[in-house]
This record gives structure tokens, sequence and C-alpha cells, in this order.
């Protein structure tokens, strides 16, 4: 016999009445939840700040949210996760258990593999400036300016591999498609040079990172916003006059075709797209006579390339540290022109074998390493004092980073060590923070975040912080979501700021 079909619960007049009864108290709940600050209890109420773009010029200098101590971001990334422990991270107790397991890490298996003894750095750490700072030898220069740094030693990230790392430390996600630090600074601020990009995006002479593209793209952000990549050996491709075409000719098509460009606009009021690549052409022409002058070394004092080292030679190492002290030279010229974001990469897409193109030093982290370190140290270095001498760093903010760390023991079977999210350090030097500083630690062996433990989301609402912008108010409504650089997560390192 079949049993008779049951009608839905929403068709039963006493399981309506139910229901609706127990939706009211949910409402009434609710109300007097908010009313009272407890309705989502930890999550931010700040309204949303988004820019008002006008089309015809995306990158007009727009207001702050609050009084900035920066008005310039000059962001230095190492490719491949720069070990701390053999650069910033001292660690007495690292050095006294050499060869000696990890306690509690007899099992552990990072990215490649299983874990072998703790291993103390190849090069010794010494007292660096007045502060007594203990940094490592193999970056002397950068280590001589001590004083004028501000550590973070207690960063983790979300992940152990590179792409995901480097979006990671660049965008906020470890997904492709986010927007990166420089275009959401750049969306909310502009850029007080009108010849030249607001945000530029400097590749290592050896080539792009591993998420290339990724790490300057604008996401869902306006493609405005995308940072432009050149550098002092690859600057823009096809920005030259032609030489059958006379410079005069040259001007008079430019000014022929504003004049057009114009006469369409005013046919198409409110035709933003319209008016954005408008703009774009514009901003292109400008930069055929603004970028080669401003990528144009020849100018700078014989003085100047040897305190950057632009003039060393002699071997492939010697080769890459003059193109990488070019780039660091065309970095600060830029942060002359007004430039808000710069963007200088040390390190590129790993190619030629493991360890040869950046900081990834698995298997013999003695020999890849004393490489990177001559590569990158003085031209570096030179680019912070230049800045300073120059009265540059008023204004500007300098960041260092990486996409994660490194492990303090070496590899089963290897001499190098293996990827390490767990704790590892940034610096910031320049406007807005304190130095010398040291915020936050590892544990005794430079593993794993202790004191002060420090998210990227940390460290990038710190940045924007400092250029005078509320990291949980800067949004992009995209997909029925108010996005952030931070998520739903970071807070201000209040600690470091002066």
């Amino acid at each position: 016999m079949e049993l008779p079909e049951r009608p839905h619960p929403l068709l039963n007049r006493r399981a309506f009445l139910g229901h609706s009864a127990t939706a009211l108290s949910g409402m009434a709940l609710s109300q007097l939840l908010n009313r009272d600050g407890l309705l989502a209890a930890g999550v931010s109420s700040k309204s949303p700040i988004r820019p008002s773009i006008d089309p015809a010029n995306p990158n007009a200098v727009r207001a702050t949210h609050f009084r900035p101590k920066a008005q310039q971001v000059l962001m230095i990334f190492c490719a491949g996760a720069c070990s701390q422990v053999d650069t910033f991270d001292y660690k007495p107790e690292l050095i006294r258990r050499h060869g000696q397991p990890m306690p509690g890490g007899e099992k552990l298996v990072t990215f490649q593999g299983a874990q072998g003894a703790l291993n103390r750095s190849p090069w010794e750490f010494r007292p660096r400036g007045q502060s007594g700072k203990m940094i490592s030898d193999l970056v002397p220069r950068v280590g001589a300016l001590a004083d004028d740094l501000c550590f973070v030693h207690s960063l983790t990230g979300k992940t152990n591999t590179h792409g995901p790392g480097e979006n990671f430390m660049n965008t906020g996600f470890t997904l492709d498609g986010f927007p990166s630090l420089g275009a959401w600074t750049t969306y909310a601020l502009g850029s007080a040079n009108e010849n030249l990009p607001a945000y530029v995006a400097i590749p290592d002479p050896r080539g792009a990172p591993q998420t290339s593209g990724n790490c300057w793209n604008p996401g869902f952000l306006p493609a405005a916003f995308q940072g432009t990549d050149f550098n002092a050996t690859k600057p823009l491709r096809n920005l030259a006059r032609p030489s059958r075409i006379d410079l005069g000719t040259d001007r008079a098509t430019r000014e022929f075709i504003a004049k057009i460009n114009r006469h369409q606009l005013e046919g198409y009021p409110g035709d933003t797209e319209l008016a954005a690549r408008i703009s774009s052409y514009e901003l292109a022409a400008r930069m055929q006579l603004s970028v080669p002058e401003v990528c144009d070394l020849s100018t700078e004092p014989e003085h100047v390339l040897r305190l950057y080292g632009a003039d060393a030679k002699g071997d492939r190492t010697q080769d890459i540290k003059a193109g990488y002290a070019r780039n660091c030279i065309l970095a600060r010229r830029l942060i002359e022109q007004g430039v808000r974001f710069v963007q200088l990469f040390n390190g590129a897409y790993q190619v030629g074998g493991e360890g040869t193109s950046n900081w990834d030093g698995h298997k013999v982290l003695k020999d890849q390493y004393t490489v990177h370190g001559e590569i990158f140290d003085q031209p570096t270095a030179a680019l912070i004092l230049d800045l300073k001498q120059r009265g540059l760093l008023e204004n500007t903010l300098v960041v260092w980073c990486t996409e994660f760390g490194r492990m303090p023991t070496f590899q089963a079977g290897a001499s190098g060590r293996d990827h390490n999210p767990s704790g590892f350090t940034g610096w910031f030097a320049g406007a807005g923070v304190r130095a010398p500083f040291s915020y936050g630690a590892t544990d005794e062996f430079g593993y794993r975040a202790v004191e002060k433990v420090t998210t990227v989301y940390d460290f990038h609402a710190t940045i924007l912080e400092l250029m005078g912008l509320d990291h949980e108010r800067l949004t992009f409504y995209h997909n029925g979501i108010e996005r952030r650089l931070t998520d739903v997560h970071g807070e201000v390192l209040s600690e470091i700021l002066a």
C-alpha cells in the first residue's frame, strides 16, 4: 500500500506560523545585539572609502584619509625567499647548538623533504652602527646602515611555495588575480608626476619573478593602476620617434590627434572608457620624452656609479651586480621625479639551475648566497644612503621583504635550507618609522615567530597607514564584496611608527 505524500512544511499552516515566530524572534534578537554593539563583534563597521577616479586623469593626486607620514614607497623584494638566519636574525643558540637535532623537529618535513641538523650561518654576525645591531657579514654594507633600519623579525606567511608566496607578499592573497600593493596605493592616491607612470616595477637584470606580472598587476582594479615594468637594461619599447619623421612633424601630429580626441570626447560626454583610453594614449605620448630621460644614466657622475657598484665587471656575478646597481639608480631617479610607488626586484624566476637566479638556496647555500649577497649588498646600501643624502628619505618609505624565510636546519643530505613561512624578517627605512628599532622575535633558533607575531596583513596595513590610508576603509566593490588589500585581517604595527 502506498503511503500518502507528505505536504511541504510551508504548506502546513501550523508549521508556517511556527517558522514565522522563530524568524521574528531572530530579527528582534539581531536588532538588540546591533543596538548594544554586539553584532558581528570584532568585525570592522567602518564605512568604505572608494576614491573618486576621473577617467580622463586617473593618476591625478587624491586626498589621503588622514595626514600621511610618507608620500612615496620604494619596495625592494628579494625573490626566492632570503634566509633570515643568514642575514638579519642573529641567534646565538643556533651557533651553540650547531650540528645538533632541532628539538621537536626529528620528524619535521617541510617543502622538499626531511630536515637534518641545526646549522649556524656560514657568515659571522657582528654589531653594526651605534645601536650594535647584529647583522651578518653576508650583507656588511646594508649592515652598516643598521641605525637607519626598522626590523620586523616576526613575520609569518600562509604558504611555503614560491609562486603563492610571491603573490601573498605582493597582493595579500596566495591566489592569482588580486591587486598588488602598488596598485592599491596608486588607486587611492594617484601620483604627483603627470609624465611618468604612477607605479613602476623594475625587474631584476636576470628576468621577472616567478609570478611575473602578478606582483604588479591591478587585479580587478581599473587597468590604469597596473605597474609599468621596465629596468635600466630593458627600457620601455617603441618609444623612440622613427628616424624618417622629423621633430616638427611629430609634434604637429600629436597636437592634431589631441584636437581630434577632445572633439570625440565632447561628442560622448560621460563615456568613461573613451576618456580612460585617451588618457592612456596621452600618457604614452608624454612618456616618449620622460622615460628615456629618466632611464639615461649617462648623466650620473662617476662617483655615483662607483658608489652603487654600477662599474662592476669581470665575470657573470659582477655583470649582474652592475645591472642591479643601475636598476637601483633608476629607482632613485624615479623617486626623485615623484613616482608614487617604485618596486625593485632582486632575483628572478629560477633559470639555469637551482639557486642561480634568486635566493632559493636548497643545496649548497654557502656558494649560492655568496653570489647573491655580492649582487645585492652594495647597490642596495648605496640606494638607501643616496636617498638619505639627497633628503628623499624624509618623504619616502623604503620596504624590504621576501616571500618567506628559511629553516635553521639544513635539509637532510644537503647543505642548504628549506622553505619556512613560520618566522622571517622584513625591514623598513625612511619616513614615519622608528630607527634603529627591532620589533618581534623568532624562537631561539630562528624557526618560528614567538614574540609579537606579525602577519603579512599587518605588514601591509602598516604601509598603508604610513601613506595616510586606513586599510579597513580603502576598498573596491567587486563581485558583491567590498575588497581590500588586507582582506578581513590586519593590525597596524603602531610600535614601529615614529
